[in-house]
């Protein structure tokens, strides 16, 4: 069973969280302190974490930020603010999915479920697929720039294999934001292009420098990686 991890200090919001995720059979635990959720997370494995903007000492950007220095699980941001601003923050640091506060649990639900079968889609794949200083290996969900292993987000990842199996290939917005499917993106117009400006800064690009990921501008994004032999 797939274990959700929450960390809001709306102790009623997470009780009735708690109560309709249970019953769809997932493990569901709830912590009402940055510090709590932190110590969780580094101490248990979890498949997706809901993490609230609004908590008490420390942000759920702060928080989001502790989180990605060690783990690239999933997380779906809770904002009772609903700002543009909120949103491009949260993608550059890492977050999955936004999910704007007041929200229906069947609407969370269907974006745990959206990010759980896109994780879900890739473990059967059996590839190792291999580019100049940069390799993919399918199986672990690892990827290797120049011998060293680097962190990505769920969606980081996606978007990398979604280029690489279209390599040579021009992306525009559209497609990409269909074929990774994050249900709240189309609400503001920036998401795609953070998302590929965060992949391409941990793939060492500079704009000056370009070696995977080449924009197209007015159009879109290419992949044009070298291949390894």
């Amino acid at each position: 069973m797939e274990k959700i991890l929450m960390i809001d200090d709306d102790t009623q919001l997470t009780e009735l969280v708690s109560e309709f995720i249970t019953s769809k059979k997932f493990i569901f635990i709830a912590k009402h302190t940055p510090e709590e959720g932190l110590e969780y997370c580094n101490n248990n494995e979890v498949n997706i974490i809901i993490l609230d903007i609004m908590l008490p000492n420390m942000d759920g950007f702060q928080v989001l930020s502790k989180i990605r220095e060690t783990m690239s699980t999933p997380v779906i941001m809770l904002t009772a603010r609903g700002e543009v601003t909120d949103r491009i923050v949260g993608l550059e640091l890492g977050a999955d999915d936004y999910l704007p506060k007041p929200f229906e649990p069947r609407e969370l639900l269907a974006r745990i479920q959206s990010i759980l079968r896109r994780s879900h889609s890739n473990a059967g794949i059996i590839e190792h697929v291999k580019f100049k200083d940069l390799s993919i290996d399918k199986i672990k969900e690892e990827v290797i720039l120049k011998g060293e292993q680097i962190p990505l987000s769920t969606t980081e990842y996606e978007a990398l294999l979604l280029f690489i199996e279209h390599a040579g290939e021009t992306l525009d917005r559209e497609f990409l934001v269909e074929n990774l499917r994050g249900i709240s993106w189309q609400s503001y117009d920036r998401s795609v292009d953070v998302l590929v400006s965060r992949l391409r800064g941990k793939l060492g690009e500079t704009p000056n420098n370009t070696r995977f990921i080449k924009t197209i501008h007015g159009v879109g994004y290419k992949f044009i990686g070298e291949p390894k032999n």
